[in-house]
């Protein structure tokens, strides 16, 4: 299969959307640290926050993996559209498969950070049950 300039730029819209969707969840969970540190300061309920502080710990690390992830399949799908350009279209084949791996690899760090964002809820559900 011959890939052509306008395939890889069909994930153009796709990665943008994809970045500005992991900027708010970063903005989101920056919102709820500093919240948190707050909270945590006022010293009424340490055994819920430790929990939460170590979720949010975590879920920021997933959050900068996301976005990594997601810039390098930006910048791969980037350069094989200049390969193709340049007409190095076994080159362009292959930065095109890693995009594509990048991508897939930054949506399951996006599953995985909103699988522990429900953890996270149920973290403050179970505070309030108690």
């Amino acid at each position: 299969m011959q890939l052509e300039i306008s395939t890889p730029a069909l994930l153009f819209p796709a990665i943008t959307l994809l970045l500005l969707a992991y900027t708010n969840r970063f903005l989101a969970l920056a919102t709820l640290i500093r919240n948190l540190h707050a909270k945590y300061q006022q010293a009424e309920t340490q055994h819920v926050l430790v929990g939460q502080i170590r979720n949010l710990r975590v879920r920021l690390n997933m959050v900068r993996r996301m976005q990594a992830f997601g810039v390098l399949s930006f910048l791969l799908t980037v350069a094989c559209m200049f390969a193709l350009f340049q007409e190095g279209f076994v080159l362009a084949n292959y930065l095109f498969g890693g995009s594509l791996i990048s991508l897939i690899t930054s949506l399951i760090f996006s599953l995985i950070e909103i699988q522990m964002s429900t953890k996270a809820l149920n973290i403050e559900l179970s505070d309030m049950e108690s």
